[in-house]
């Protein structure tokens, strides 16, 4: 049992090599899977990489010495790859270069990145410093335009307004002087405008009072002319007939029924105007109305009665106010006043 080789599962392992256990254990695997079990357990620090190496190494030796490989194995076996450690350094020294070339290519774009910002800001300046030189200019143009209109436009000097009527001869007449040279002296208070007017009232009043010459009556013995007057709630019915001017109102004289001596030169109007008042006497019946009311309704039955004695009298008399009847009258009393228009005291309390 002494001569005996011991394999690796019988080898003693120590404590702190436990590296070196897992590669003995593995020591019953062929190299395949022994290297791809090593690569899968791989300990990324350099001094887990050593221990694994020495103990791969360790366990192929241990198994080549107890199974001896024939010849036909040797002949069968291709060249041995190169160790793991090996492999292990060349990955990571191409990790290294890779890691490199990533730095080397992130400095080269953040140095493209820097060229391309300092263009950028190239750029910008040079846009800024050409506005700012267009704007220069712009503004140099438009100070210079404002010159020149300042200069072209310049302010008229200012003339003295003409005064209207400078030209014209100083013409001052003294009061009392007729401007046209007359001798008559003029009133410098009388007011023009009221003359022509007063002169056409004094006109008119005048061919008022003046007798109706164009009268044609018929005056024979039998001829009675009957008319009807109004005048407020007084009618008076009258008839015209030839005689001596005697009026009969109610079988009185005119002086006794209206005594008022306004009244009675109302009533003459008419035949006055026609100028029958010498030639023709009144007979008249009145009732209704008080005695104002009584005198305005036979004036207005005369004139109508002067009117069927002769019909061409109507414009002359319609003129004159003759024939129009007044509808003036007492206005009605309202409730709650004492009379038409006035009202109760008004009291406050």
């Amino acid at each position: 049992m002494a001569d005996e080789p011991q394999t690796p599962e019988q080898e003693p392992v120590a404590d702190d090599a436990q590296p070196v256990t897992e590669a003995a254990e593995d020591a019953g695997r062929s190299p395949e899977e022994a290297q791809a079990l090593a690569e899968h357990r791989a300990v990324p620090t350099e001094e887990a990489t050593e221990i694994a190496g020495s103990a791969e190494d360790a366990a192929l030796e241990a198994y080549e010495e107890a199974h001896p490989p024939t010849a036909e194995a040797v002949a069968e076996e291709p060249v041995a790859e190169a160790p793991a450690a090996e492999e292990i350094a060349a990955e990571e020294v191409a990790a290294e270069e890779v890691a490199a070339e990533e730095v080397a290519a992130a400095e080269e774009v953040v140095a493209e990145v820097v060229v391309a910002e300092e263009v950028v800001a190239e750029v910008v300046a040079a846009e800024v410093v050409a506005a700012d030189e267009t704007t220069s200019e712009e503004s140099l143009a438009a100070e210079a335009e404002d010159e020149l209109e300042e200069e072209e436009e310049e302010p008229a000097p200012r003339v003295k307004p003409a005064v209207p009527g400078a030209h014209l001869e100083v013409d001052i007449v003294p009061e009392g002087v007729d401007p046209l040279g007359r001798d008559v002296l003029a009133d410098p208070y009388a007011i023009e405008e009221d003359e022509p007017v007063a002169v056409e009232e004094e006109s008119e009043e005048e061919v008022l009072a003046e007798p109706i010459s164009t009268a044609a009556i018929d005056l024979a013995a039998g001829a009675r002319y009957r008319a009807t007057g109004k005048r407020k709630t007084a009618i008076a019915r009258v008839i015209l007939r030839p005689g001596s001017g005697e009026y009969r109102i109610n079988g009185r004289a005119l002086d006794e029924y209206f005594p008022r001596a306004t009244l009675q030169r109302n009533i003459r109007q008419p035949l006055e105007t026609v100028g029958y008042e010498d030639r023709m006497d009144v007979v008249a019946r009145l009732h209704g109305g008080g005695v104002s009311a009584q005198a305005g309704a036979l004036r207005h039955g005369v004139s109508r009665a002067l009117l069927e004695a002769d019909p061409n009298l109507r414009g002359e008399l319609k003129r004159r106010g003759f024939l129009t009847r007044d509808s003036r009258a007492k206005e009605r009393k309202k409730a709650g006043l004492k009379k038409a228009r006035k009202r109760p005291q008004f009291s406050k309390r």
